[in-house]
């Protein structure tokens, strides 16, 4: 099995005790590439060592909008030149969280709308976090995009952890946006995620854990790793009837295709 987990967050505190355990019990399980986002600019340091360290680990460089708080507008500035020179796969994490009350959410489409013109000048990938605020995230893809009826925006990449409607999901295909999906779909509570990913086009997936957080159904509560990818896979396998092997293969040419990953 060849699996990539298009988003985790391996280089935060929570695996220092034990990163190179975890990097190897995702080998083990056939997760042989990661995407790790960043979420704010103290941080990209360090995530970039976690991703020199060892093969297989890809960064992306980025401003969380939960991290308001901690951002500048000098950061965007620093974005770019660490863009320049780190030629990361994509830029992110990004985007907006109209979850969290307090949140400006002027000052987070500041923030989003620069990164989004940050990709699309570099020719870079997105990775989108839209937490009840999918409508706002297509809004701004197609703005800063540039996209007209029919035609798909001169944006791309992956709104990560998808909870929208399907209706929302088509409009993001039609952009050239793909749906990353990870712990949630485990469980069964979940019932709109799991019809849209038993009945959506393949060729628009991505598999995620989001660990250390969004732990499947079983691991309830604990540290996620990603490792446990498979239990997404299977579960995803088991809701389209289909071979696991299949959606292995059809996720993992999608996550080469969007971030040019190398071969692992």
């Amino acid at each position: 099995m060849d699996l990539v987990d298009s988003h985790c967050h391996l280089d935060v505190p929570e695996f220092a005790p034990d990163r190179a355990q975890v990097v190897a019990r995702a080998r083990d399980a056939g997760v042989r590439r990661q995407v790790v986002p960043a979420i704010h600019a103290a941080g990209w340091p360090g995530l970039r060592d976690t991703c020199r360290a060892a093969p297989g680990l890809f960064p992306a460089y980025g401003l969380h909008p939960l991290f308001l708080a901690e951002h500048q507008p000098a950061h965007l500035e620093r974005l770019r030149e660490w863009v320049e020179r780190e030629q990361p796969v994509a830029v992110g994490e990004c985007g907006l969280d109209f979850f969290v009350e307090d949140l400006d959410r002027q000052a987070q489409a500041g923030y989003f709308e620069a990164q989004l013109r940050l990709a699309r000048d570099a020719g870079l990938p997105v990775i989108v976090h839209a937490r009840r605020a999918v409508d706002a995230v297509i809004a701004a893809i197609r703005r800063i995009g540039g996209a007209k009826s029919g035609q798909p925006s001169r944006l791309r990449g992956v709104v990560h952890s998808f909870a929208g409607s399907p209706e929302q999901a088509r409009q993001l295909w039609d952009l050239g946006f793909l749906v990353g999906l990870g712990g949630p779909v485990t469980y069964e509570r979940a019932q709109r995620l799991r019809r849209l990913v038993a009945e959506m086009p393949l060729e628009f997936l991505l598999l995620e854990t989001d660990a250390p957080d969004q732990p499947d159904a079983a691991h309830r509560g604990q540290r996620n790793e990603p490792a446990r990818l498979r239990t997404v896979l299977d579960t995803i396998a088991m809701l389209r009837d289909e071979d696991p092997a299949a959606i292995a293969a059809a996720t993992t040419a999608n996550a080469e295709r969007l971030f040019g990953l190398p071969p692992a």
